[in-house]
């Protein structure tokens, strides 16, 4: 589906193009789950969002705090929007939410990225007014210096302004480019595997420092099942970066 047929800002549920209704599913999965259980955190957004659950760094340091992911690969910030105004932030009362979504929104300009952002903020936040909000800045992409790398750059700059008038519980967290961007402006391989999406070490990278805002909001420290872990090396992990 064309994101030109849609403003950014707003909601609009994914076209089935290909017949198999796979994202309406995933939605309606993330809706029943929400009657299920009681997340602590919740992360929602797009792909980058959603191949977090997949990584050594999720089972490891997020899974103990209790949180839950609806990300979607794919997605645009219109179709989060809907998911949010049709039910995944009902039936539960997370301390901490974290957004991360806008690379995907390839024919919308900067600035309507950026709308779409502040729209999702402003539902998650009306229904959720006790919950801490993080939203996340878009991380660089491309192998090599890009106009879509351009564009991410507005969109952040912008998204720190602007994000300051949503009323309620909101934090702007923004992405460092030079985590995974070198001195001649290469991203490597080895952080994002397609330039996009990324490996265990990029997902290191960028979620170290999310790792403890959210521990701070939380008020305690991560809580990991694994018993070879004592709570001596766990706090001196968390008081350097993660490898």
């Amino acid at each position: 589906m064309s994101s030109k047929s849609t403003p950014a800002d707003i909601p609009q549920p994914v076209n089935d193009i290909q017949g198999d209704d796979r994202w309406m599913s995933q939605h309606k999965r993330f809706v029943l789950s929400t009657k299920e259980g009681e997340p602590e955190v919740v992360f929602i957004g797009d792909s980058l969002i959603q191949q977090l659950s997949q990584t050594e760094l999720w089972n490891r340091m997020f899974e103990p705090l209790h949180c839950i992911n609806f990300g979607i690969g794919g997605d645009q910030t219109q179709h989060v929007l809907w998911r949010v105004q049709n039910g995944e932030m009902d039936c539960i009362t997370p301390k901490v939410i974290v957004l991360l979504v806008g690379t995907n929104n390839y024919d919308h300009k900067a600035e309507e990225v950026v709308d779409g952002i502040v729209a999702i903020a402003k539902c998650i936040t009306q229904k959720q007014p006790k919950a801490e909000l993080i939203v996340m800045g878009l991380p660089p992409r491309g192998e090599k210096p890009n106009k879509l790398r351009d564009k991410i750059a507005t969109i952040n700059a912008k998204l720190a302004v602007d994000i300051e008038k949503v009323p309620g519980n909101v934090t702007f967290l923004p992405i460092d480019p030079s985590l995974f961007v070198n001195s001649e402006g290469f991203i490597s391989h080895q952080d994002m595997y397609d330039y996009v999406h990324f490996t265990n070490k990029g997902y290191n990278k960028l979620f170290e420092q999310l790792l403890d805002l959210v521990q701070d909001l939380l008020h305690e420290f991560v809580k990991v099942e694994n018993t070879s872990q004592d709570t001596d090396s766990i706090a001196g992990e968390l008081a350097t970066r993660i490898p």
